[in-house]
């Protein structure tokens, strides 16, 4: 399943993704932490390679830097991809560290095409198959969300039919998912840009099928890279969608890069979710605009320059 074509291009270096890190992993396992810079008002989670050059002793030095510079959760879309070791080490480094588990993939590993818009019933096993890993993997590493891409658009059917389909599977995965405490967000992507082809794109449509759905372990994930390219008129989407959104991600467009480097005004986004209550994670899932340790304190700067004020 191509869930991010993104992470095989020249991004996937820049957000660290590509292939697992797993040298010096023990190299900080038990330092202190020490308090550093206040936490953010919003719950960003960063992921792995993003603090590489500041944080150069591995994973764990990752997370302790971010936990110093103010970030209270993290994001990990290559989990499913490592050692159950380095699985377990991650858990109880961020367990010290008093931060949240945001998304990982329960996409990857699936089938490319259409897998959730499709009636072929071998293709529906084998995302049930998926998924059931995927909760071994997130209760591992006491993660809550779980991110769903439901695939390509099925060119046999018409999308009345495959939005059916699509319902009906998701059902099924609610009973794999729900009786652990974890839930599935779904996630439109652009199809200008960067997925042409994906059967779910836009944030109504994310919507009537989580409605359809009705259950509590099925939300949206709101990505408002993805939801600018699309169909823009953020706030408004936001608003409609509110009851239905579980989890956010970021990026700037064009760029895909920190806040301030596009067209996205942040600053307000991030003022009116926080105002609506939300206190979900807001996963930070673009690139560095800049390379090296000048690049990473700018992402952190970008963040502290959007974050809202406490009133």
């Amino acid at each position: 399943m191509h869930r991010r074509r993104f992470l095989q291009s020249g991004l996937a270096g820049t957000l660290g993704l590509a292939a697992p890190q797993t040298t010096n992993m023990t190299a900080f396992a038990d330092k202190r932490h020490v308090p550093g810079k206040a936490p953010f008002t919003l719950n960003y989670a960063p992921h792995f390679g993003m603090f590489r050059n500041s944080a150069p002793g591995g994973l764990i030095d990752e997370l302790q830097f971010a936990a110093d510079q103010g970030f209270r959760a993290w994001e990990d879309n290559g989990m499913k991809g490592r050692p159950v070791a380095v699985q377990e080490q991650i858990a109880s480094t961020m367990d010290r560290l008093d931060m949240r588990m945001g998304v990982i993939s329960a996409s990857a590993g699936m089938k490319g095409g259409p897998t959730f818009s499709s009636n072929d019933e071998s293709l529906r096993n084998h995302v049930l198959q998926v998924i059931r890993h995927s909760v071994e993997v997130a209760r591992r590493i006491n993660a809550k969300w779980m991110t769903i891409v439901p695939g390509d658009l099925d060119d046999r059917l018409p999308m009345g039919y495959q939005t059916a389909n699509c319902i009906e599977l998701l059902k099924r995965c609610c009973d794999i998912v729900e009786p652990h405490g974890l839930a599935m967000v779904i996630e439109p992507l652009n199809p200008l840009t960067d997925h042409p082809g994906e059967f779910l794109s836009k944030s109504p449509q994310a919507y009537l099928i989580c409605r359809a759905v009705n259950r509590p372990s099925c939300k949206i994930l709101f990505d408002i890279y993805h939801q600018q390219i699309t169909e823009g008129n953020l706030i408004p989407n936001i608003d409609h969608c509110w009851d239905e959104i579980g989890y956010f991600q970021v990026g700037d467009n064009p760029g895909r890069a920190e806040p301030g480097t596009g067209e996205i005004h942040y600053a307000n986004v991030f003022s009116h979710i926080h105002k609506k209550g939300y206190g979900g994670i807001v996963g930070m899932e673009h690139g560095n605009s800049t390379q090296g340790v000048a690049g990473e304190l700018a992402v952190i700067d970008a963040y502290r320059r959007v974050d809202p004020r406490e009133d």
